[in-house]
């Protein structure tokens, strides 16, 4: 299983984020838009990817498995709502790897069914930014998650800050997700490369 292009996550909500973390370090960044109309959406999904090509960011989009394959991104993020419609073997087809988002024993279980390039585990802990079924997993479930799925990458999210982000790598995490910690700071860039501190790479 090969390994994630960076230790560190952003999620944003607009592609000239993407143009802003790459130009400062980051390599892996994940589009996240919501309730957009799909004329809007396709325009962001074909701008992010122009921002990714030019700072050599590998783009991950949530949930729109189609659009991804239409626009040739890397990477798609399905959580298990979306693993209902998804049609896998097109997914695979076009080349596209995928990350799936688990909260307990049974979403994993269904999410290894799928052999994922990445399980996603959240939330760590507790987050203000997205309303969750479940409650704050614990940096122990890292460990056991990593025994779980072996070599396969494991991406922690929720509530990870600059300073719990070496918890989680410790904790057997290959890499750390986060929103506000990028999309909320008064010095965007600097975190990218605080968190490249931070997490070794």
């Amino acid at each position: 299983m090969s390994a994630l292009p960076q230790k560190f996550y952003p999620v944003v909500d607009d592609a000239r984020w993407v143009s802003r973390l790459g130009a400062a370090g980051a390599r892996f960044i994940q589009l996240r838009v919501k309730e957009l109309p799909e004329v809007e959406l396709r325009a962001q999904v074909r701008l992010a990817r122009a921002y990714a090509t030019e700072h050599g960011v590998c783009l991950v989009l949530n949930d729109f498995w189609q659009i991804a394959l239409e626009e040739g991104v890397s990477y798609i993020h399905l959580g298990q709502e979306d693993l209902d419609t998804a049609d896998m073997a097109a997914i695979r087809k076009g080349g596209l790897r995928v990350g799936i988002s688990t909260h307990c024993h049974e979403e994993l279980e269904r999410a290894l069914t799928f052999a994922p390039d990445y399980v996603a585990l959240g939330p760590i802990w507790e987050t203000r930014l997205k309303k969750m079924a479940f409650g704050p997993q614990g940096v122990e479930k890292l460990r056991e998650w990593k025994q779980l799925i072996g070599n396969r990458p494991l991406v922690a999210i929720g509530g990870v800050t600059l300073q719990r982000a070496p918890l989680c790598l410790a904790a057997g995490a290959d890499c750390v997700s986060a929103v506000s910690a990028f999309t909320q700071h008064v010095d965007p860039e600097g975190q990218v490369r605080a968190w490249q501190a931070a997490t070794g790479g």
